[in-house]
């Protein structure tokens, strides 16, 4: 049978979200109902599928499953990333927390010590965040229906096919997995004050940047995670949708220009610190190339998603 007919694509995405053991006899069940009702009542495929409504509640129905923080339909990709963070992004982040812990003149213990503190902290942000970055998706009433600008399900909704799902949406997963892991850095230099100098402890960030700039810092990359992972729970970029990236990656983006622009984005007493007598100050050409990297990056994934949404449209 054509696995890109409406009826297997239907049925594929209703098993992919239940158990193992039952996936069979599902899939057989719904392929049997639908075959039936199409046939009895004379109606079209699209027809039947339409009134049956949008596979990821029928899949919640099948699985018996009560209401839980992230549903079904969006678990797998939770769980992708928060693999991703903290098996490959955590352990980086402690080594660095030690790293500079030896640099500092620390000992073997007081670097164990900071490791340990990293992975509690930078862990524990990790996982808020991106719990409730996807709470946040899963608790929006319809929100995969406003992106699409349809009243409700229909079978045109479905994806073309499972492998070209999973392929599109591993890029957007990993950079979802970066924005929130930025978003959990800056707040855990801030609170933990990871640089040591003299027995003191600061942040590497300007603590100036906390009443004012780094607000719309966090929001813009709140923001572009939220977005990322939408656009992974609807299997596509949407022109809304879009729009709405398009936004939260300028709120980040122009901040962030603005801030390195000023020489206003690493604390002073770090810098003095690090100086150290030496007379060496961050030259302005690495702040000009930085201010150049966010911008063409920035422009680089709006282009890329309103491209996308452009091929999805025709």
């Amino acid at each position: 049978m054509n696995a890109n007919t409406l009826t297997e694509r239907y049925v594929h995405e209703v098993v992919r979200r239940i158990p193992t053991d039952q996936r069979d006899d599902v899939a057989d069940e719904l392929r049997a109902v639908i075959v039936d009702t199409v046939e009895a009542r004379g109606a079209s495929e699209h027809e039947v599928l339409t009134e049956m409504g949008d596979p990821i509640r029928l899949a919640a129905r099948y699985a018996d499953r009560p209401l839980a923080l992230i549903g079904p339909g969006l678990y797998p990709a939770y769980a992708r990333t928060l693999k991703v963070l903290l098996a490959g992004v955590l352990p980086v982040v402690v080594a660095a927390s030690m790293a500079v812990e030896v640099l500092d003149g620390g000992g073997v213990a007081s670097a164990i010590g900071s490791g340990i503190g990293a992975l509690l902290a930078v862990g524990a942000q990790m996982i808020a965040w991106l719990t409730a970055v996807f709470a946040v998706v899963e608790r929006s009433r319809s929100l995969d229906r406003m992106f699409r600008g349809t009243e409700g399900w229909t079978p045109d909704d479905l994806p073309d096919a499972p492998q070209t799902e999973k392929a599109a949406g591993v890029g957007t997963l990993a950079s979802a997995a970066l924005s929130t892991l930025l978003l959990a850095l800056i707040i855990w230099q801030h609170v933990a004050e990871p640089y040591r100098a003299d027995g003191d402890h600061m942040p590497v960030l300007d603590p100036a940047l906390w009443s004012g700039w780094i607000w719309p810092i966090l929001a813009g990359l709140a923001g572009t995670a939220l977005c990322e992972l939408v656009r992974v729970a609807v299997h596509r970029w949407t022109v809304p949708l879009a729009a709405a990236y398009t936004a939260a990656e300028a709120l980040f983006a122009f901040s962030l220009i603005w801030v390195l622009h000023k020489q206003a984005l690493f604390n002073p007493d770090f810098l003095a610190t690090v100086n150290d007598g030496k007379g060496w100050t961050v030259p302005e050409a690495l702040y000009t190339g930085t201010i150049l990297v966010v911008l063409a990056v920035s422009v680089t994934e709006v282009v890329g998603c309103f491209r996308e949404t452009r091929e999805t449209r025709d």
